[in-house]
């Protein structure tokens, strides 16, 4: 069972609005040169579902958006510099501005 923290938390982070969470999927790919079908089976959800997710036609849950936060955090161990440097700046850009 979640703590009421987590809850809020969750909560937060589903406060993206669709065309904010197309534009996420979309540069998240972009910057770790995933595929739609790469992506799915990293977040463990099927490709139709990202292909529904960037093109606008569905939100992701707020379960799917902690685990797309956590691939953007993870990205901040990357050896690259570059790489660490845009994933922050998306975490920054799309969930600061929610929580």
């Amino acid at each position: 069972m979640q703590s009421s923290n987590q809850n809020t938390k969750l909560k937060k982070i589903a406060g993206l609005r669709q065309p904010e969470v197309s534009k996420l999927i979309r540069e998240l790919r972009q910057l770790t040169t995933l595929t739609q079908e790469q992506l799915a089976t990293v977040l463990g959800v099927a490709y139709g579902t990202i292909n529904r997710w960037e093109n606008g036609h569905m939100q992701p849950s707020p379960l799917a958006l902690k685990q797309i936060k956590a691939v953007l955090e993870d990205l901040g161990n990357s050896p690259e510099p570059e790489l660490q440097k845009r994933g922050k700046d998306l975490l920054v850009k799309y969930f600061l501005e929610a929580e």
